[in-house]
């Protein structure tokens, strides 16, 4: 449990913009740098295991949750980040039970919604199986014994080649349009620019492994056939899209408020500066209002934030990841629009469309619309087009109809309609990413009681992020504890 101390903390306020490291410092085990959904999930999963561990994390905004942020309006209800995540991750699961908000979990399933492909101008269904997907008709038959032949004959690329080399490489010029609209959905990015190494590091372990993609999924499905079998599993489900009956943020409400009766969150908290203890193995931790001093430092930050923040002599490969930014335009109808079934669609580069894609979250999600109003949320801008996000408001929205009424039927003008545009961006996994990677690594060895964890450095989905956290959460456990359990002042 963290105590406050006012005295000590209205005095180093005043006192720390003029000796920024003298005076009182308050003393913890681990200092969370950021209260988004990696650092909130952090602490959750420490005082699960050790209730009671020192501990405090540190945000700089006035909300906590970082990237993930719902909108609400007239009964509308979309989000600025995140829409949702798959329930088959253990640690989400795990981190919503600790939220306590298993019974506010909305969910649509894998194998009852379809996503569509924008192709020559119309939306064409993908079917969620992949022996589903072999007997669409997507692509020429040709095109898929091509495919098919390549991918089984063709030795390991190797190298860092692009998202786009490499299935070119591996799969042919046939492959890239739905490989397109897949990153296009998960990253707003360019083929061109993305390193497959850095987006799907464990289909590079397969291809390397088996020498191909289908001997492996193969391989795959037949070890996951002998397991059901072994421990009587029926047959294998698809897993479900969720959120929550108030939208994405919550589960970082509900953990922050946790955080928060405890006293362990301070928010409007900016962080000035960092430097090695040199007084004992650990970090000391500048804010705007007071100081700390912990055995472990964790900057739960997107990769460029935390970049920005690192003290001198930890020089990284880049300055920063190039970023895609996205504006979401947020379009309600009646019952008279003619919207698929389904979780949206996504267009490949090659349709030149104004949007990347749809979402049809009032479908997915029924508590996102009112009782007979239809919710659209559709994404703009991204990696290749950052000039559609500098369009005013009224005029994005325009182009934005104008294009889908070309694949929906949307015959009246909408109920309602604005425009989220999201102060952050996403990290894009292009040429240097590899590199930061390794060096995170070499850091890691070098300062062990830093640890940097977040948005872009493995990953950019919600589960990965939680993941990660936990596995941090389990190392950091591993190791002693301070002996106090509770924050002191400490003068140095």
């Amino acid at each position: 449990m963290v105590n406050r101390v006012p005295f000590l903390s209205r005095f180093q306020a005043a006192c720390g913009p003029i000796f920024p490291w003298s005076g009182f410092m308050l003393q913890t085990d681990i200092c969370i740098v950021g209260g988004g959904i990696s650092g909130l999930a952090l602490a959750a999963f420490l005082l699960r295991e050790r209730p009671g561990l020192p501990l405090v994390v540190l945000e700089q905004a006035a909300r906590p949750g970082g990237i993930v942020k719902s909108f609400r309006q007239d009964g509308w209800l979309a989000e600025w980040g995140p829409h949702g995540f798959l329930d088959n991750c253990p640690e989400g699961r795990e981190l919503v039970a600790l939220a306590g908000l298993e019974q506010d979990l909305v969910r649509a399933p894998l194998g009852r919604f379809v996503r569509y492909l924008c192709l020559g101008g119309k939306l064409a269904p993908v079917p969620q199986t992949p022996a589903k997907i072999l007997m669409a008709p997507l692509m020429r038959w040709q095109d898929k014994f091509g495919l098919a032949w390549r991918d089984l004959t063709r030795p390991f690329m190797t190298g860092e080649p692009t998202v786009a080399e490499w299935i070119r490489y591996r799969f042919g010029p046939a492959m890239l349009p739905f490989a397109d609209a897949a990153y296009t959905g998960t990253y707003a990015g360019d083929l061109e620019k993305l390193r497959i190494d850095g987006v799907m590091p464990s289909l590079r372990a397969l291809e390397k492994e088996y020498g191909s993609i289908i001997r492996a999924l193969f391989a795959r499905l037949r070890a996951k056939a002998r397991e059901r079998r072994k421990t009587g599993a029926g047959k294998l489900a698809l897993p479900a899209m969720q959120s929550f009956r108030q939208g994405m943020e919550q589960l970082p409400l509900a953990l922050a408020a946790q955080l928060q009766a405890e006293g362990l969150l301070h928010l409007e908290t900016r962080v000035q500066g960092l430097r090695p203890d040199e007084d004992a193995k650990g970090w000391l931790v500048q804010t705007d209002g007071t100081g700390y001093r912990c055995r472990e430092l964790v900057l739960a930050l997107p990769a460029n934030t935390a970049l920005q923040l690192l003290p001198e002599g930890m020089e990284p490969p880049a300055a920063g990841l190039p970023e895609a930014r996205l504006a979401s335009v947020i379009l309600g109808f009646g019952p008279e629009a003619r919207i698929p079934f389904g979780f949206g669609y996504l267009a490949p580069e090659r349709e030149q469309r104004f949007a990347m894609g749809t979402l049809f979250s009032s479908h997915m999600f029924p508590e996102r619309a009112p009782a007979d109003g239809q919710l659209l949320e559709v994404l703009v801008g991204g990696r290749r087009h950052p000039e559609r996000l500098e369009l005013e408001d009224n005029e994005m929205i325009r182009e934005t109809l104008a294009d889908l009424r070309q694949l929906i039927h949307l015959p009246a003008a909408p109920r309602f309609a604005t425009v989220l545009r999201g102060e952050a961006g996403i990290p894009q996994a292009e040429q240097q990413y590899l590199q930061l990677l390794s060096w995170r690594e070499q850091s890691a060895r070098s300062s062990p009681h830093l640890h940097l964890l977040g948005f872009g450095w493995q990953g950019i989905g919600l589960n990965e992020m939680i993941r990660e956290a936990k596995n941090l959460a389990l190392r950091l456990l591993r190791r002693p504890s301070a002996s106090q359990n509770e924050i002191k002042g400490v003068y140095m």
